[in-house]
């Protein structure tokens, strides 16, 4: 399940890496996004 929504991420949420986005000035939504990715791949990876 978690496979199925990290490929949905993929396609539908940006991507901070390729921007180039500093941590230490990214925005609360912006922060929360990262959290929600990792949170979604650790567990993509994990089963």
């Amino acid at each position: 399940m978690f496979k199925i929504i990290a490929q949905i991420n993929k396609v539908f949420l940006p991507s901070f890496t390729k921007k180039r986005l500093d941590l230490a000035k990214a925005t609360k939504w912006q922060l929360a996004i990262i959290g929600y990715r990792y949170y979604i791949t650790t567990r993509a990876l994990d089963s």
